[in-house]
């Protein structure tokens, strides 16, 4: 698994936007990727200082299309939390 492989996009929701005040960053990942994994991702794509990453996996919810049942698919969030300083550019400055 390559480094640009693990983390797959940043989540921008409400909470994550709040989270923003407290220096953490919200993250889709790779459900088989580990901490440490995320964290020398993080740290070598953006070039800051990774203080800690919490994760968890969302829960397989069922969903309808018409007749048909499925699911939707599974994926794991990373709330990664950095150095006091340290900034990552999520949103260009128009």
């Amino acid at each position: 698994m390559s480094l640009t492989d693990t983390i797959k996009y940043p989540i921008v929701t409400e909470k994550g936007i709040r989270l923003l005040e407290d220096n953490k960053y919200v993250f889709a990942v790779d459900p088989r990727s580990t901490k440490d994994t995320i964290k020398s991702c993080i740290e070598s794509i953006f070039d800051v200082k990774v203080t800690s990453v919490n994760t968890c996996k969302s829960p397989r919810r069922k969903r309808r299309l018409g007749k048909f049942m499925g699911y939707r698919s599974n994926y794991k969030k990373a709330v990664v939390t950095l150095r006091s300083g340290d900034l990552i550019k999520l949103f260009e400055d128009a």
